[in-house]
């Protein structure tokens, strides 16, 4: 059996160091094919678990993610030096595996390491609302504050929710507070 050839070319990952410590990435995780079958209530249920698990053990939050018919947006933020995204990512790739069969992720995810200017609250907030937008985009939902699929996970805080006013200057006090230098 021949393995399938690589439908699309990738840029090569930044070094290791890009990922660690107290890095901002926004992730794309693409279903293979761009298979359109596998979002569901339950399937949500089970990322928001893995998304809490993933992010507690590699010290991240997520103040916003995205799950689209055929794609994924997750927006990490490092809490800790030793906070490891790329191992994150291949720790919720590996568990999201079963519950999104018969589907599978193509490879790799394609990421974006944001840069200090992006990491500035108002750029960053623009990149959050960005990725919530996409549903209105899509012409899924008239408001992305309508779409079932987009929250934010931060371990600990089950309750955040980022459509509302409140969310960004309560996220940046949760952040304040969990972040170790």
């Amino acid at each position: 059996m021949k393995p399938e050839p690589r439908l699309h070319s990738h840029l090569p990952r930044l070094q290791r160091e890009f990922y660690k410590g107290h890095a901002f990435v926004h992730w794309i995780l693409t279903t293979d094919k761009r298979k359109t079958d596998w979002l569901t209530p339950l399937f949500h249920s089970r990322w928001r678990e893995i998304l809490v698990h993933a992010s507690a053990r590699y010290s991240l939050a997520c103040p916003v993610y995205c799950l689209m018919p055929d794609h994924a947006h997750v927006l990490w933020l490092g809490l800790a030096p030793e906070s490891d995204q790329l191992m994150a990512m291949e720790f919720f790739r590996k568990n999201t595996r079963l519950a999104l069969a018969p589907c599978r992720w193509q490879a790799p995810a394609y990421d974006h390491v944001l840069k200090e200017k992006e990491r500035e609250r108002n750029a960053f907030q623009a990149t959050a609302y960005y990725i919530l937008e996409n549903p209105v985009r899509a012409e899924l939902v008239a408001t992305a504050s309508e779409y079932p699929y987009s929250s934010t996970v931060v371990a600990g805080y089950p309750d955040l929710e980022p459509h509302g006013e409140e969310f960004w200057p309560l996220f940046w006090r949760i952040y304040k507070k969990m972040r170790k230098e």
